[in-house]
């Protein structure tokens, strides 16, 4: 015979505290980030000929093809999708500025090149350095070469990193937009042979910019308004929860400017 059922009277759930939206937020798992002078060793091994037979170091060989895509991604804290929008006649040269007006995003099986609709941010408008409109205009003479190369295979949408003709099938075309998922397969082709953090995504590239901005004090409304953030306060909160060695810059700086070392 068994004894009574030991029923609860009261659902203990009922006096439970969830965590609140920014402690679930602090809790999740940090992003990789590359540092600027891993991003400036990365940066050069990617744009050393490898070397071989058939290399000329120039614009034919295959083995700089994406480095200047790769170049795009980290110095600008531009999303994938953006970048593979890029055109060319939305390139400011005078001004060293590129307009954001086009993505190529992920539908299902497939892909497309659409108008840039995110947050409402329509024809976002990016300023970058020379020397990377110095990197766009080596591309763009890459790809003169392709195109001089493809003859009629080459269909022209006018964008940045269209897809080139590398290994290119018999019955396919170059010039339209890349395949998000391959330029991510390369991209991890690229990542592993530079003994990169294995997770660090293509994404990262955004994340690292924007936290080497912030480490270097540089203006938080100007950071926010180059990666298209609604307000500096959310690239503050997303982003500078990471910077323990800003903070502890700031520390010092603020310890020697009360005298603090003298008193002890």
């Amino acid at each position: 015979m068994t004894g009574p059922r030991k029923l609860l009277t009261v659902n203990p759930a009922h006096t439970a505290n969830p965590p609140t939206e920014r402690q679930i937020r602090a809790a999740e798992p940090d992003f990789p980030t590359l540092n600027d002078q891993q991003t400036a060793y990365f940066l050069k091994e990617i744009w050393t000929p490898c070397g071989n037979r058939a290399c000329d170091g120039g614009l034919t060989h295959h083995c700089l093809r994406d480095a200047p895509l790769w170049t795009a991604y980290a110095a600008t804290s531009c999303r994938r999708s953006e970048v593979l929008g890029w055109m060319w006649d939305l390139i400011h040269w005078d001004e060293c500025a590129i307009e954001l007006a086009w993505v190529v995003v992920e539908e299902g099986n497939t892909y497309r090149l659409r108008k840039l609709t995110k947050d409402g941010d329509d024809n976002a408008l990016i300023y970058v350095d020379q020397a990377l409109m110095n990197v766009l205009k080596w591309q763009w003479e890459r790809q003169q070469a392709e195109k001089a190369r493809l003859g009629p295979a080459w269909v022209n949408h006018g964008l940045v990193f269209a897809r080139d003709g590398f290994k290119l099938q018999k019955d396919g075309q170059a010039g339209g937009p890349q395949d998000p998922e391959k330029v991510s397969a390369r991209w991890w082709t690229a990542r592993n042979r530079l003994h990169l953090p294995d997770n660090f995504r293509l994404h990262d590239w955004r994340a690292s910019k924007i936290t080497n901005d912030l480490d270097n004090h540089e203006n938080p409304v100007e950071v926010s308004a180059n990666a298209r953030h609604h307000s500096p306060g959310y690239t503050m909160s997303r982003y500078g929860r990471r910077r323990a060695e800003g903070a502890k810059k700031l520390a010092a700086s603020s310890a020697s400017r009360i005298g603090l070392a003298t008193l002890v």
